[in-house]
């Protein structure tokens, strides 16, 4: 057994000690380093290395929680002790408890989710200055809000009364810059990175750097736009935070207490029929899979939406037993969701269909009503006529009603971003209002 394992048994060793119907832990360690360059001077220069452990014990159907970042013997005594201390003066609550042994991860796969890079501090430092460097030497690129290099490994452990103790290892590292453009009184920022599970996959600095500047130059010369209702296209880096809240509508959270734009959707049209929605979790070496979910049920491919038609809420299993379902494995969250393409083409074809219209690259302010749908949010981008861009715009805001958005949704590209655990191309929209100066 590793240092994790060997911890593991010790708590479990201590909570048998106590009075306790049923009880769900994990112990963690991760490690790191972040470097963070500005105009080729290091800003920070950190290292990490992290413990954690946290308990949830039931006695009954009262529950008590507790965590601590020390793994000593009596550190995990003193947490468990509080988890069971809380759990006595907890209210009942018939809807707590385990998720059936059954759903357990007892055969899980492993997803090739560990890649551990062993980055010096000189090694981290020159990547970063790389990157930034090569920006900063574009035309009009005249500043920088630095470039930052990090690698994280992690392993963490989950054990429960079930008898099940499932482990998991993973690694991520990433890459950003930002930068900021000027013409005349005028000045742009943008932002490009990457990120990977192994470093050897990580797209390279020089590029990275080359595509940020590029990003801030085509910002240059923008404009407002006069009010108007009119066809957007998300782009794909965009395109994920819209079904990000489609899905957080589908959540057994939102329904249970009737909060979503989206309540009692199940069986209901919420997309056009070309589109639907599905978590991929067990994918190897892929953003975002994972085997099991904070709850401990092993995941599968599944569906939420399909052909347009909502197929299942999101739950762990405290938001299962609240609804009478069966847990959908999402304690936690969604793992590698795909959201499928009914375009053949990336963004410029795309563009082409639209005609005339607005794309948006960027978006501020967070304008969301999850309860309503209500969406209206900052925004800037560039104004499409006769499928071409024609220039920049900014200043402007852009809203809706998620509900009418989505079902407005006409095409999603194939030039997915891969960087994101929802993972979606580029996104037409029929019709939404622009508001903005003329």
């Amino acid at each position: 057994m590793n240092t994790l394992e060997q911890t593991t048994q010790l708590a479990i060793e201590l909570i048998k000690q106590q009075k306790v119907s049923d009880f769900e832990l994990s112990v963690g360690k991760s490690s790191g380093v972040s470097t963070t360059v500005r105009l080729s001077n290091v800003e920070t220069l950190q290292y990490h290395l992290d413990t954690s452990f946290n308990v949830s014990v039931y006695i009954g159907k009262n529950k008590g929680q507790a965590t601590s970042v020390d793994l000593s013997k009596a550190s995990l005594k003193n947490a468990i002790e509080s988890a069971c201390l809380i759990a006595k003066y907890t209210q009942e609550d018939p809807f707590n408890g385990l998720a059936p042994s059954e759903r357990m991860a007892w055969d899980m796969p492993n997803l090739d989710l560990y890649y551990p890079w062993n980055l010096d501090a000189k090694k981290s430092i020159e990547i970063a200055k790389e990157c930034e460097q090569i920006a900063l030497e574009q035309n009009e690129i005249n500043n920088s809000d630095g470039a930052e290099l990090s690698s994280f490994e992690g392993e963490s452990v989950y054990a429960n009364s079930n008898g099940l103790i499932a482990n998991l290892k993973n690694t991520r590292h990433s890459l950003f810059c930002s930068l900021i453009a000027k013409r005349g009184d005028e000045m742009q920022t943008a932002y490009e990175y990457g990120v990977t599970i192994d470093s050897n996959d990580l797209t390279s600095p020089s590029k990275i750097g080359l595509e940020a500047a590029r990003l801030a130059q085509e910002k240059l010369g923008s404009r407002h736009l006069s009010p108007q209702k009119c066809p957007i296209i998300f782009t794909s880096r965009q395109s994920s935070g819209l079904f990000s809240q489609l899905l957080g509508a589908l959540s057994g959270s939102r329904q249970y207490k009737k909060t979503s734009f989206l309540l009692e959707s199940l069986g209901s049209k919420v997309l056009p029929e070309s589109i639907s929605i599905y978590e991929d979790p067990l994918k190897l070496k892929t953003l975002g899979s994972r085997a099991f979910d904070q709850d401990g049920v092993l995941k599968k491919k599944q569906f939420f939406v399909e052909e347009g038609i909502v197929s299942s809420y999101l739950m762990g299993q405290y938001s299962a037993n609240q609804m009478g379902l069966e847990s959908t494995a999402n304690a936690g969250g969604v793992s590698n969701c795909c959201v499928k393409s009914n375009f053949d083409g990336g963004i410029t074809e795309l563009t082409k269909s639209m005609d005339k219209g607005l794309i948006v690259t960027d978006l501020m302010g967070h304008g969301v009503n999850a309860t309503t749908g209500d969406y209206s949010r900052g925004a800037s981008g560039f104004w499409v006529e006769n499928g071409e861009i024609k220039y920049p715009v900014s200043g402007i805001t852009i809203a809706g009603n998620l509900k009418n958005m989505l079902k407005n949704v006409v095409s999603i590209a194939s030039d997915v971003d891969f960087r994101s655990n929802l993972k979606v191309g580029s996104t037409l929209i029929s019709e939404m209002t622009i508001s903005g100066e003329g």
